[in-house]
């Protein structure tokens, strides 16, 4: 059964592919099908691009609300899915707060996008994010891309920064020492200052408050002068350099109010990538649905 629960679910030719086909004309699929769209986590973006995608594809939609589901009843997650497969659903897409939610899902046989598991994964994000920098680059191959701010908690920290190593890109990381997860190397670390004046694409994120137990580290003026973007950083940035965030964006705490728009920002170029690529996506789930991994696609 084809999923997309993680990058590692696709080949790198798959991923290849899915880039080059979100740039191109998608007409609506032939047939009928139907996605319900599970979120149990507030989402702008992710949530109503999927649903922008299915309306553009023709897919029919299923908007699910927790609060008025057997789930209030005790039901499990599981039990809630093989309900939506029972009906004959074709696909699933799903943000959930627990990391590798999937993992108690196996029992289900109806295809499933991760739309965000805690902090753990962010697939399409990281697709969207990939069309973005290539569209910018040509090529991710030698670009160095800094990931700055709450790594710790960034689903979407941990999907890129595989997927970019793993593409030949380089990976510096910019932030408090109490967001950076254990595994990354004393040379991978950069202060902001230097990450601005090396860096091809600055990927700010959002401080994820609601996933630090009510902990307050840092005000929102002192997170902005140590490691937010400033004017005066954005200044000594190289001449091709851009600006990428996954926002939501907290303005003037990760970068400048006036740099959420500027010149070199991507920030609502990468909404507008999240449709292509979440209606690539959802044709080639939908239209590979019960097939192997494709290794060969022409």
């Amino acid at each position: 059964m084809r999923q997309l629960r993680t990058l590692n679910d696709l080949s790198i030719t798959e991923i290849n592919y899915l880039l080059t086909q979100a740039e191109k004309p998608i007409a609506p699929l032939n047939g009928f099908y139907t996605a319900a769209n599970l979120f149990f986590e507030a989402s702008t973006r992710t949530k109503y691009s999927f649903e922008m995608a299915e309306a553009k594809l023709g897919i029919h939609k299923f908007d699910f609300a927790a609060q008025a589901s057997s789930l209030e009843k005790g039901e499990s997650l599981y039990d809630t899915l093989k309900t939506f497969e029972s009906f004959g659903t074709d696909l699933l897409v799903i943000r959930h707060p627990q990391a590798r939610y999937y993992q108690e899902l196996e029992g289900l046989n109806i295809p499933i996008i991760n739309a965000g598991d805690g902090a753990g994964d962010h697939p399409t994000q990281s697709l969207l994010d990939l069309l973005t920098m290539k569209q910018e680059f040509g090529t991710l191959l030698g670009l160095h891309v800094v990931i700055a701010g709450d790594i710790l908690h960034s689903r979407v920290a941990n999907t890129n920064a595989k997927i970019l190593e793993q593409l030949g890109a380089r990976v510096s990381y910019a932030g408090p020492a109490e967001w950076m997860p254990p595994h990354i190397s004393a040379k991978q670390l950069l202060t902001m200052d230097e990450a601005v004046k090396q860096a091809d694409v600055m990927m700010m994120l959002r401080i994820q408050t609601e996933r630090h137990d009510g902990k307050a580290f840092w005000s929102k003026q002192s997170y902005h002068n140590r490691f937010g973007l400033t004017e005066e950083r954005e200044q000594k940035m190289l001449p091709h350099a851009i600006i990428m965030h996954p926002a939501p964006v907290n303005r003037g705490v990760e970068l400048a109010d006036s740099l959420v728009e500027a010149e070199r920002s991507r920030i609502f170029k990468q909404v507008q990538n999240g449709v292509l690529v979440r209606q690539s996506v959802l044709k080639y789930l939908l239209e590979t649905k019960g097939a192997k991994r494709y290794e060969n696609i022409v």
